[in-house]
Order: structure tokens, then sequence, then C-alpha cells
């Protein structure tokens, strides 16, 4: 179909050249001029020499393959009786006759005194096939078969021992008598108990 970046190129192509009415060339043109070489490059058709203005645009639109209505991520036409502009899918406002000639920037598509709006829809981008058994990009969402669902992780058990496995136990605690003393360096040991001597 098209992309955004030939249509900005198109239109810088042309950008500072002067408003003509009526004008079908790059040496300039109005506004629904501007329009007609955006949707044409946009429908793969020739840029210049088919051109429709703001009586007939909507018709000219349909053949196109525009729809009604707009749409983000789309090429956007708003249009009255008098004036016309277009939105690039990727947001870029294009326009000839608001405030001089072709020019990238004004109000776009989406000005408040456009009663009408359409839009030509991006085709899908090429997506590679997606592998054996999970589905395309774009396809509803299947699950996937059995086999190829990976298993819950397990939930915490009890250990179970195999035949003739020893389980595996602590070793005892000591008692507190049979506990080491502590290295005689570490200043921080209790010390031995000092006989004292029984008053007399």
């Amino acid at each position: 179909m098209f992309a955004t970046v030939t249509l900005l190129t198109l239109v810088n192509s042309v950008s500072g050249t002067p408003y003509i009415s009526g004008g079908d060339s790059p040496l300039g043109t109005d506004c629904s001029g501007l329009v007609s070489w955006v949707a044409n490059a946009a429908s793969g058709r020739p840029i210049y020499g088919d051109r429709f203005n703001t009586g007939n645009i909507e018709r000219a639109l349909l053949a196109r393959g525009f729809q009604y209505g707009s749409q983000p991520g789309a090429l956007n036409v708003g249009w009255n009786g008098g004036h016309t502009a277009a939105t690039l899918p990727d947001g870029t406002p294009v326009s000839s006759g608001e405030g001089g000639g072709i020019r990238v920037g004004g109000g776009g598509a989406f000005q408040r005194q456009f009663s009408r709006h359409m839009f030509l829809p991006t085709a899908p981008e090429e997506v590679p096939p997606a592998p054996d058994g999970l589905p395309a990009v774009g396809d509803s969402f299947l699950p996937p078969p059995p086999d190829m669902v990976p298993p819950p992780p397990a939930p915490d058990a009890p250990v179970v021992m195999m035949a003739q496995e020893a389980p595996l136990t602590p070793p005892p605690a000591p008692e507190p008598e049979m506990a080491p003393p502590p290295p005689p360096d570490d200043p921080f040991a209790p010390s031995a108990p000092a006989d004292i001597p029984a008053p007399a």
C-alpha cells in the first residue's frame, strides 16, 4: 500500500510552492489539489492528473478506498464546502492555503471547521509466519495444543521416601553441659565464677 515516509517525501518535495487555484503540478496547487495528490499516492494512483475538488471529494475518496470517519494511524482527510486538509498516518498535518501555499503543518484533517471526515486504512505489515502450532499475528487467539502447554509448578508436598532410602535427620543438639568452652582470647566469653570466701 503506502508508507508515511513516502507521503511526507511527496509533501516536502512541493512544500513552499504557492497556492494556485485548480493547480495540478509541482509548481503549486490549492487545498483539494494537495489532498488529491496525497490520496492518489496512498492509493497507488498517479499523483498528478487525477485531482478532485471539495465538490466531488467524497465520491473521489470512496473510489480510492477511503472509509467514513477517522482513525489513528491512517491517512485522514477532513473537509467542508470550501476547504480540505489531510493528516498523515504518523499524525503530521499537511495543507495548502492555510497561511500560504503547500506546507507541512496547519490544522490538518481535524480542524473544527470540518464537518466531514474519511480515512484510508493502512495495509497490515508483512509478518513472518508463526511457528507450527502457534496462531499468526492478527489471528484470533487459539489456545496452544496440550503437548505445548508447560505443566504447572508442583505444589509444596511432603517428601516421600523411596524403598530402601533412609531419611536424613539432623544430628541431635549437644547437651548444655557438653558444650565446648569458648576460646580463651574471646573478650565476650563469660568468665568462670570465682571462689568467693564465705564471710567470717
